[in-house]
């Protein structure tokens, strides 16, 4: 335990380190290629900061807030674009912030030195509510082996959503605490989405969706638009947002699970970049002319999700065991409080 801090305090030094060189000296280079190249040698670091630590909930984070996040907004920010160059000059917090962190500065906002800091920020009010609804789901992890296979990658579709609304929230937290700024929603209540394009658009997980939107997306739909019409040029341009989706997954797994890479998670962003172009292309043919109701698309939507993660997303997980380790992970990190919540102490003893 002694050894992975020391290498969690090693990782948290080398990206300040990385963010500080980027903040004060890549950011006098002239945008273009030059400011790219002087980035390189980040991009590798931050490559390779995950496999430091053995923990798998460490290793996932870190990969997700640095490898992906930071490297794809440094990417941009090498072109005077992105996150870290819009808006007003930022200080060095909010530069950090912005660059490794889940969050997005809502726009027009008052420069934080002119703010109120007497009123105090708070977590979104049914935080608790999925904070404790985590936990319980997270005891009844020891009894998977007395439920259906089917029931159990049920309760692990709920225990990752409702895992990542909680870190989202946390991070959303943490970033107007330290800089009096608003961020914006990091996901727009998933399980009411309508369309597969109304779920990646509009709903889950929206700061990768604008991260993927500027760094694949538009630069893919501009190339496309040389070799096919406008009005086709998205189409190839969505599919290579899902591949490139697929590989950051298929990365992300690599540092926890510690296995060679099944493709599986590859082949699910794919898929359902695939099937969304055939979704926006049945769209355009009926031109809002006819549509499921509400009740119908829904279930569809989401059934379709579930089921297809079922089949592609989890598999390579629970092969690992890492949803195992994640989950004796998590136990540990709920020990000090677990004695003082009766169903906590029910679910997990």
């Amino acid at each position: 335990m002694g050894g992975e801090i020391m290498n969690l305090i090693k990782v948290c030094l080398s990206v300040l380190a990385s963010l500080c060189y980027s903040y004060f000296i890549v950011s006098k280079i002239p945008k273009g290629k030059f400011r790219f190249i002087s980035l390189l040698p980040i991009f590798f670091l931050f490559i390779a900061l995950p496999l430091l630590l053995s923990s798998a909930i460490l290793s996932g984070i870190t990969a997700f807030f640095i490898t992906w996040l930071a490297t794809f907004r440094l990417a941009l920010f090498s072109f005077d674009s992105g996150p870290l160059s819009a808006g007003p000059s930022k200080s060095l917090l909010v530069f950090i912030a912005v660059a490794c962190l889940p969050v997005k500065i809502k726009p027009n906002q008052q420069h934080p030195s002119r703010r109120d800091h007497r009123e105090t920020p708070k977590l979104p009010i049914n935080f608790a509510v999925k904070v404790l609804v985590f936990g319980v789901f997270v005891g009844f992890n020891q009894y998977k082996e007395l439920v259906h296979p089917k029931v159990f990658l049920g309760l692990l579709c709920c225990q990752v959503f409702l895992f990542m609304e909680v870190l989202f929230s946390l991070c959303s937290a943490l970033v107007r605490c330290a800089t009096g700024l608003e961020v914006e929603q990091p996901s727009d209540e998933p399980y009411l989405s309508t369309s597969l394009q109304d779920f990646w658009g509009r709903r889950w997980n929206l700061m990768v969706t604008n991260l993927l939107r500027h760094t694949v997306y538009k630069p893919v739909k501009s190339a496309a638009e040389t070799v096919v019409s406008e009005r086709w040029s998205p189409l190839p341009a969505m599919v290579a947002t899902f591949l490139v989706s697929g590989l950051m997954h298929e990365l992300m797994f690599y540092y926890v699970n510690c296995v060679r890479p099944s493709w599986e998670v590859t082949s699910f962003f794919v898929l359902h970049g695939v099937c969304l172009v055939v979704e926006v292309g049945v769209k355009s043919v009926f031109s809002g002319r006819w549509r499921l109701p509400w009740a119908a698309s829904v279930p569809l939507t989401v059934g379709f999700v579930v089921a297809t993660s079922f089949w592609l997303f989890f598999p390579p997980l629970i092969r690992a065991g890492a949803d195992t380790r994640v989950m004796e992970e998590v136990k540990f990190l709920f020990e000090p409080v677990r004695e003082n919540i009766p169903l906590l102490n029910t679910t997990m003893s």
